[in-house]
């Protein structure tokens, strides 16, 4: 393997484990928080409750579309708030994750990364790279 093939298996490695993470986020405020009890969760914030209906939504959806390579700039981009939302609401708790209620450090970490997926790209077994090779194979 050489080194741009490393480079293209490193991003995708990347790019998939970002996208489980974020589906497992997902399902979680879904199927054991429940989305009314995250809802709840959000209100107690003082934030509205319908921004857990579309967090929930946006880790699941953008996590499959991360796993599957599709459009992996803006998704990665779009999810970047929803982390920073996450570094706020966990930022009474301290720095570190595992303090009681979770710091705001895993929350930075993940939206850094994300915006290191964005400025990466897709890199191998991505749709976007499937979808560039089709284009200029048609060209």
């Amino acid at each position: 393997m050489n080194n741009d093939q490393l480079t293209a298996n490193g991003i995708a490695l990347l790019r998939i484990t970002l996208g489980i993470a974020a589906i497992a986020h997902g399902l979680l405020k879904v199927f054991v928080f429940t989305l009314p009890g995250t809802a709840g969760f959000f209100e107690s914030l003082g934030l509205p409750g319908f921004l857990a209906y579309i967090t929930a939504f946006v880790e699941i959806v953008g996590g499959l579309a991360l796993v599957a390579g599709f459009q992996t700039r803006l998704v990665s981009v779009a999810m970047v708030p929803i982390l920073l939302g996450a570094m706020w609401a966990h930022s009474g708790n301290g720095w570190v994750f595992s303090n009681q209620g979770g710091g705001w450090e895993y929350p930075l970490f993940w939206a850094v990364v994300l915006i290191v997926q964005a400025m990466l790209g897709s890199g191998a077994f991505a749709v976007d790279d499937m979808q560039a090779r089709k284009t200029s194979a048609n060209v």
